[in-house]
């Protein structure tokens, strides 16, 4: 059963000037099944809905993502606020979330800043042919790179070619369930960054805040620029800031939450 009372609006990956990706958690007191999560996170209307139930110890949590059509099987930004929802209950200094695909991610307080640190599996990526998808997006990259758990890396030459990408949403659409990431080296007028990145769902929407895309991000630029650790700008209408590193085989990132009072 659904605690109708228990809901937190969440922004994560937020930053002074950018508002993060929107996400709503939802605390179970009892086990729900995929129809009854599925249509109150339609009802709920939040880019991610986080459904958050906790385990025997305070510091293990269970956790689904919906958006308002399907479950989402890793959710980046989900996660930093559910994350930041688990710890406000607990007088831990990280968490675990046990997600439906079995893999445990950890959330941790990180600093005096109000940030946390989300750890998630680095998505390396590959050179790969897709002139359909590179018609779609509107502007050639340099280089188009997959991981084939469905992640897809346009590499431009400039931040201002990311930023001025009007991609054709319906031919994305046509692409099949894809995420697709466009990214450059640099930063924007005004902005501190190492990457500029804009992230499109094969849905057909432009996506805010994205913590998987930087799970993609991390280890192509770390490697490229010979940086451990990258600041990172994603340019969307709202904005997301992050700090990325890698950790051996994980991307550990860094983001701030603000907590949005009636939001939907």
């Amino acid at each position: 059963m659904i605690k109708r009372d228990t809901i937190a609006f969440i922004d994560a990956f937020a930053g002074e000037d950018a508002r993060g990706n929107l996400a709503a958690v939802v605390e179970l007191d009892a086990s729900a099944d995929d129809a009854e999560l599925q249509a109150r996170a339609a009802e709920i209307g939040a880019p991610a809905t986080a459904f958050l139930r906790g385990r025997a110890t305070q510091d293990a949590f269970d956790v689904r993502w919906f958006s308002p059509e399907q479950e989402i099987l890793l959710c980046g930004h989900g996660a930093l606020a559910a994350g930041h929802v688990a710890l406000s209950q607990t007088q831990a200094q990280s968490v675990n979330l046990h997600t439906a695909t079995g893999k445990v991610l950890r959330i941790s307080n990180s600093g005096p800043d109000a940030s946390y640190e989300l750890s998630l599996p680095a998505l390396p990526t590959q050179p790969h042919e897709w002139p359909e998808l590179i018609a779609a997006l509107g502007a050639e990259p340099r280089e188009l790179r997959w991981n084939s758990a469905g992640y897809a890396l346009a590499i431009y030459d400039r931040p201002e070619q990311v930023a001025g990408l009007k991609p054709d949403m319906s031919g994305l659409v046509t692409q099949g369930k894809v995420q697709i990431t466009a990214s450059a080296a640099g930063s924007l007028p005004g902005r501190e960054s190492d990457i500029t990145s804009r992230v499109f769902s094969g849905t057909g929407r432009e996506d805010a805040a994205t913590g998987s895309a930087h799970a993609v991000l991390t280890p192509y630029w770390s490697d490229r620029l010979g940086k451990p650790q990258l600041r990172a700008f994603q340019a969307s209408a709202r904005g997301g800031v992050f700090v990325c590193r890698m950790a051996a085989d994980q991307v550990v990132l860094s983001g701030r939450c603000r907590e949005v009072p009636d939001a939907i």
